[in-house]
Order: structure tokens, then sequence, then C-alpha cells
């Protein structure tokens, strides 16, 4: 199998990646053969999956301008994934130039192509760190250099806590990283779930089967299990909400994703700090 000439090396290209399944459902261009197959996969299991994930990143876009008009104008955005068009730092900077963000993803195609992306911005840096030890991406260097953690910053955990199983404790790790941001911070979160939409519980076990294959189960959490995220956030309006429900803008919607009910499957969500 020929190497693309921005895969970074030691990438063995027949292990699937989340974060490049996640970039091919989005019709990305940073994925192999074998991200495409377990993708496909996962979609015959669950036809709706490329649209769940467009509605999942309009919600992010819309929640990063929401923080920018409270004036939060520092993010941390874990398991950001593979870039693509309308990203945290294209989204934050074109509200406020001043705005500054933090990725972080341990896939290393990520991470190689979002340093390639965000070279020659000094508002925006790439971590390669894991959700599952939160303290070293709060001390390395890059959010040292970008965050002031004596001001609000808006936490990213964008369909990504779903991927942490119960044993990690993903609780724990979002209450530690919460414990180190200053009052006014707010916690952005997506999670995938059987309630809130149609899904039938067949075609969550399908996508869950392929997951569990490629190495990375993925959880579908309750409500009251998702809520627990937010301890010690109140939630902002109007709540723990289906994606589409979440502050809904017609200018950034996913065409006709408003009246697919494949959509309102899992929970969207912005919390502020106290």
């Amino acid at each position: 199998m020929e190497r693309p000439t921005w895969a970074p090396q030691g990438i063995d290209l027949s292990v699937p990646s989340v974060s490049r399944i996640y970039d091919y459902y989005l019709g990305g261009s940073h994925n192999f053969e074998a991200d495409r197959e377990a993708g496909r996969r996962a979609i015959e299991a669950f036809p709706g999956l490329p649209k769940v994930m467009q509605t999942n990143r309009a919600f992010m876009r819309r929640a990063v301008r929401y923080a920018i008009g409270e004036g939060v104008n520092q993010f941390l955005d874990i398991g950001s994934g593979i870039p693509t068009f309308g990203n945290v730092h294209e989204i934050a900077q074109a509200a406020d130039p001043a705005a500054r963000v933090v990725y972080v993803d341990h896939d290393p195609v990520a991470v190689a192509h979002s340093r390639a992306v965000l070279d020659g911005d000094p508002r925006s840096a790439i971590v390669a760190a894991d959700l599952r030890a939160p303290l070293e991406i709060l001390a390395s260097p890059e959010a040292g250099r970008l965050l002031d953690l004596d001001r609000p910053v808006a936490l990213l955990l964008v369909a990504v806590l779903h991927f942490m199983e119960d044993k990690d404790d993903p609780w724990k790790a979002v209450a530690r990283l919460r414990d180190a941001l200053a009052p006014g911070s707010l916690l952005v979160m997506t999670h995938a779930s059987l309630e809130g939409g149609p899904r039938k519980p067949e075609e969550g076990a399908g996508v869950q089967g392929v997951y569990r294959e490629v190495g990375s189960p993925l959880l579908m959490r309750s409500r009251d299990e998702v809520t627990r995220f937010f301890a010690g956030f109140e939630i902002v309006e109007p709540g723990l909400v289906s994606m589409p429900h979440w502050r809904p803008d017609a200018a950034d919607t996913p065409e006709g994703s408003d009246e697919d009910p494949v959509v309102f499957s899992g929970f969207a969500g912005v919390g502020r700090k106290q």
C-alpha cells in the first residue's frame, strides 16, 4: 500500500482510527482504505451516521460562537480530530481575531495534519495527548503558551467522551479539567446515546460492534450518565438536548437535517462553571 505524503512514518495504514473514520464521514481526504471500510460498515449498520456527524459539527460551530458572545475567547478542544472546513479556530477567530485555540488529539495523522494547517497561526496549536491524561494536556507547552487559566476557557469535548469506557472513569477526567479552569468557563459537549431520538437498539449495537472491532468501544450512555459530566457546571438554556435543538441557526444547519429524525439521537449541551 502506497503511503500518502501527508501520512507520518510509523502509521500502520491497515489499522483504522476513530478520527480518520470521522474524517471519512465528513467527506474528508485524510483517511485510508481501512478507515473507509470501517466507516462503510458503520454506515451500513446505521445509515444516518454521516448526517449525525455533520449535525454534530454544526452544533460545535454554534457553541463556539455562543462562547465568543459570552466573552470566552480561549478554547481547549480535546479529541479535535482532523481539521476540516469550519474548525474551531476559524469560527472563533472570525468572531474575535484575538481568540486562542489549543487542539488535542492522540491520532498521529490528526496531529500531523493539524500542525500543517495551523502553521503560521500564533494563536492556535495542536497537542499530541489523550483525554485519559488531562493533567498532561494542561501541562503541555502549547497550553501554557496559549491559555490563561485565570480567565474562562471553553472546554470542548465534542463526540469524544463516548469513546472512553467506564473503567477509564471519564467523569474523573472531566472533573480534573473543570477544577483547573476559572469560574465562568464553559463545557461544550456531545455524546452518543440511544435516548433522545429514533435510533433502534439494533442500529446502535451494529455501530458499537464496528468500533469495538477497531479497538475503540463506543458507549451509548443514558441522559443521567451524560448529565453527570456537567457536575460543577450550570447547564445553560435550552439544557441537555438533541443537537438540532441546541440554539438552532438556519444559516448553519446541514440541509434537511432538521427534518431527518435520525439526527435527534444523542445529546448536546453547554455548561458554565460556577
